[in-house]
């Protein structure tokens, strides 16, 4: 999932910097748009899977203090380890997602339409710093 959104991230950001034609534009933000709407959709089951192995990390906490035992003790650290690996993986995905909308705000400003960008600490509204 990494490897498509960073593809994509650099599909279109190449793309944009290319299209003069306004027609182009659009499509490629509708192109955009559908992806985000595809990521929304993966981040929404990603967010539900961390929660479930979350939660079943704090119950295998729970078996651990009332049946203390090396499987159980097992268990818990397998789940510690995949609650951080589902962390880690739902983080950079929010982060991709957020970094896509930013390119959104960029497109409709490229398009002349009105919608600010909110990148590096900043916000520009078509082109201009403020």
């Amino acid at each position: 999932m990494w490897e498509y959104l960073r593809l994509h991230e650099e599909f279109i950001r190449n793309a944009i910097s290319n299209v003069t034609e306004k027609e182009r534009l659009l499509q490629l933000r509708d192109f955009h748009l559908r992806q985000i709407s595809f990521m929304q959709h993966e981040r929404l089951i990603h967010l539900i899977v961390t929660m479930f192995v979350a939660l079943f990390t704090i119950m295998s906490f729970g078996l651990c203090y009332f049946a203390p035992a090396i499987p159980t003790g097992l268990l818990s650290l397998l789940f510690v380890i995949l609650t951080g690996a589902y962390i880690l993986h739902y983080f950079r995905l929010e982060n991709g997602v957020q970094r896509w909308y930013h390119i959104a705000n960029r497109i409709e400003n490229l398009l002349g339409h009105s919608g600010a960008r909110y990148e590096n600490h900043k916000i520009e509204k078509n082109g201009e710093d403020k």
